[in-house]
């Protein structure tokens, strides 16, 4: 079974969206452009909010 872990290699920000593409098999830029569209149709803020909380939910590789 995989882990879901913030990914080292492919990392813009923090690694999230690097590390649920390594976790879904899809291409993380696919993933960041649509949570980018998501965040524009529901307001910037519920968004941002979501994201920090992965950021400190989701833990590093080791």
């Amino acid at each position: 079974m995989k882990k879901l872990h913030k990914s080292d290699d492919s990392k813009v920000a923090s690694g999230i969206f690097g590390g649920l593409g390594e976790w879904m098999e899809v291409s993380p830029g696919i993933l960041r452009v649509g949570y980018i569209v998501l965040m524009v149709l529901t307001g910037i803020l519920p968004g941002l909010l979501l994201y920090f909380a992965a950021h400190f939910l989701i833990s590093k590789k080791r």
